[in-house]
């Protein structure tokens, strides 16, 4: 079961693609974007997050972090990283496998991999915008630059 809006968002520390840990703790006052993606290089994956690479401003403008998180492990995401020009960092949820994922209920776990859950998480760490697309289903992401207008509208 995935988290909904309202939903405390659960806490996590994963290492980035140069294994540097990221922690939701230490980002608390800030608003996060988490970006569960399945596989780097993977066609649907290197679409959305280049999407988001592309449009980058109208998250960091409104100063959202953005978070993208697969189950890959560290070495896979900086290459990932270096081929696209991400600008954003890379979480790694590989061990133990998936267990943020699992926190946040887009873990398939037949696959080993997440779903694409996306989940703008507030400043005081509140679910403010969730959502979960099916395996192969691309995300539309108008609907977290609309979560996004609202939360600074709230603010």
């Amino acid at each position: 079961m995935s988290l909904s809006v309202g939903d405390r968002a659960p806490e996590f520390s994963l290492p980035d693609q140069d294994k540097q840990v990221v922690s939701l703790a230490d980002l608390r006052g800030t608003p996060v974007l988490v970006v569960f993606y399945p596989f780097a290089f993977s066609g649907i994956c290197t679409g959305e997050l280049c999407q988001l690479r592309d449009e980058l401003t109208t998250y960091t403008d409104a100063g959202v972090k953005v978070l993208a998180i697969s189950t890959d492990p560290v070495f896979s995401l900086k290459a990932y990283k270096e081929k696209e020009g991400f600008e954003f960092p890379l979480l790694s949820d590989f061990w133990p496998h998936g267990a943020t994922a699992q926190a946040y209920g887009v873990f398939n776990e037949k696959a080993g991999m997440a779903l694409r859950g996306t989940f703008l998480v507030d400043a005081e760490g509140t679910i403010a915008f969730a959502e979960v697309n099916a395996p192969g289903d691309a995300r539309e992401q108008s609907g977290w630059k609309d979560a996004v207008a609202q939360l600074g509208e709230a603010a």
